[in-house]
């Protein structure tokens, strides 16, 4: 046969084998890789730990899921990380899996340690429940132990209260029969958290330095996170609601409940959204933050309140950077009180309430409102109990105004006049009533011509004086007729020397 004639017939079928031998070795790998790596995780194993754990899987045979079927794919030896599948809960929701949870949950406390947090409280070392992406129905509240411990996580899956579900718990409950502190360094991320209109989502009692991260609640019937003593819980990047929407439901006026109720002091929240419930936010506790928090939950109109602050007379809370969505902020006698960079749509605005006639240490400022030209002020006294009587270092200044009435408690006016008396009329601009403690003013008086023959400009130089502050209106007189514009500057409260 011809040389070059043979290597042209045969060029094809090396290339054939070729091609199957590398596919060949390729599966063999493969396949040698799949085995080598089971066999080393299942050796690693520990065998007192295998308790029904359900692998959900795809098989090559059949579309359909291999749920449930007995695994051995538990957590490593030495491993902190604790599956709940592995418990027998049930990632589908079917079936009730809170024994599993809380089986899963008793052993992450049982971890041997010798380390510790605050006095007393154990390191449980970054131990976590992981819910592997299931969604859990659960009939009763996921309490942690009794166990003073910390430096411990529950995450990633879903969580469905039952229909028998008690409607005065919560999902998840960070609560002991102590009434001291026995958790620290608790953390709640990536969960999506259905109450079904039974209860409430996450408590957090008498714990410190809890988070909150990247969380969905929805359904709940009475707080989607209540905060309660404890210290230092930090609340951020999560979703909540009672109804699932994106505004405009036609249920609105029948939300109800409390999106996060915080009974405590120096809490953290931001960077949050309330869609749905009566009350975005309700404060009532000292030295609070909320930051980029965004509530549009109930509009005002339908009786809702984007934040209420209920700690009257020492309050200390902060409002930064919020999103008052046709919603706004109501204060109980609020003393040092700053809320600043907000945006108030919709005729949102802030109310004062008064409870025992307290207002001081309060910043409102550099904040943006906007409203529909139907007469709503920015901010409101709400005297209905009893006036404000004790009222010092209060400013509501500097903030941006279309379609809403602008109230202040710094006043600036001028008005022209020839005769001898000017007044500068506060009183619809000013937020209380008959009330200026300290006015600064200049009038500047226009050259008059002379009279008689030869006689150039004379400038006229009256005495003056302030003769009047009642009714916020000011008047300043002169003991001659000239003309004149009267500059004047008044504020309503002291400031802190």
């Amino acid at each position: 046969m011809n040389p070059r004639s043979y290597a042209s017939t045969s060029w094809p079928f090396i290339a054939f084998v070729y091609a199957v031998t590398i596919s060949e070795f390729v599966i063999v790998s493969e396949s040698s890789y799949s085995t080598s790596y089971e066999d080393r995780f299942m050796r690693r194993l520990d065998p007192s730990r295998l308790h029904n754990y359900q692998y959900n899987g795809l098989s090559s045979a059949s579309p359909s899921h291999t749920y449930p079927s007995q695994s051995h794919l538990t957590p490593l030896s030495g491993s902190r990380v604790y599956h709940v599948v592995a418990y027998g809960a049930d990632p589908t929701g079917e079936s009730d899996s809170t024994e599993a949870i809380e089986k899963a949950i008793s052993d992450a406390f049982r971890y041997p340690t010798d380390a510790h947090l605050m006095k007393g409280i154990l390191d449980l070392g970054g131990s976590q429940i992981h819910l592997d992406g299931g969604t859990y129905k659960i009939s009763r509240p996921l309490r942690l132990p009794d166990i003073a411990a910390g430096n411990f996580m529950i995450h990633g899956g879903s969580l469905r209260a039952s229909d028998s579900f008690p409607s005065d718990g919560h999902l998840i409950e960070l609560r002991s029969s102590s009434p001291s502190v026995m958790y620290e360094y608790i953390t709640l991320k990536d969960l999506m958290l259905n109450c079904n209109f039974r209860g409430g989502g996450i408590a957090i009692v008498n714990s410190l330095r809890t988070t909150v991260d990247n969380c969905y609640i929805s359904h709940f019937m009475s707080e989607g996170i209540v905060i309660e003593g404890g210290h230092e819980s930090y609340i951020r990047n999560s979703f909540i609601g009672q109804h699932i929407n994106m505004g405009g439901d036609r249920g609105e006026k029948d939300f109800s409940g409390i999106g996060v109720k915080m009974i405590g002091n120096d809490n953290v929240l931001r960077d949050i959204v309330i869609y749905s419930a009566e009350i975005g936010v309700m404060v009532l506790g000292q030295a609070n933050v909320l930051m980029g928090v965004h509530c549009y939950n109930k509009a005002r109109g339908l009786g809702g309140i984007g934040i209420y602050v209920g700690s009257p007379g020492f309050t200390q809370t902060r409002i930064v950077n919020c999103y008052l969505d046709y919603t706004g902020v109501v204060v109980e006698d609020p003393v040092q009180v700053h809320i600043t960079g907000c945006f108030f749509l919709g005729n949102a605005l802030v109310v004062l309430k008064s409870i025992g006639g307290v207002i001081s240490g309060l910043n409102i400022v550099d904040n943006m409102f906007s409203g529909d030209y139907t007469g709503v002020r920015i901010v409101e006294l709400d005297e209905s109990k009893t006036p404000f009587t004790r009222i010092d270092q209060v400013v509501v200044d500097r903030n941006n105004v279309r379609g809403m009435v602008v109230k202040t408690t710094v006043g600036r006016g001028s008005t022209r006049a020839n005769g001898t008396t000017w007044t500068v009329d506060f009183s619809s601009l000013l937020l209380f009533r008959n009330l200026i403690k300290n006015v600064g003013y200049s009038l500047e008086m226009e050259q008059t011509q002379g009279q008689g023959q030869g006689q150039g400009q004379v400038q006229v130089f009256p005495n003056h004086a302030l003769t009047n502050v009642s009714h916020n209106r000011v008047t300043v007189q002169s003991n001659v007729a000239v003309a004149a514009t009267l500059h004047v500057q008044v504020h309503q409260t002291t400031y802190a020397s």
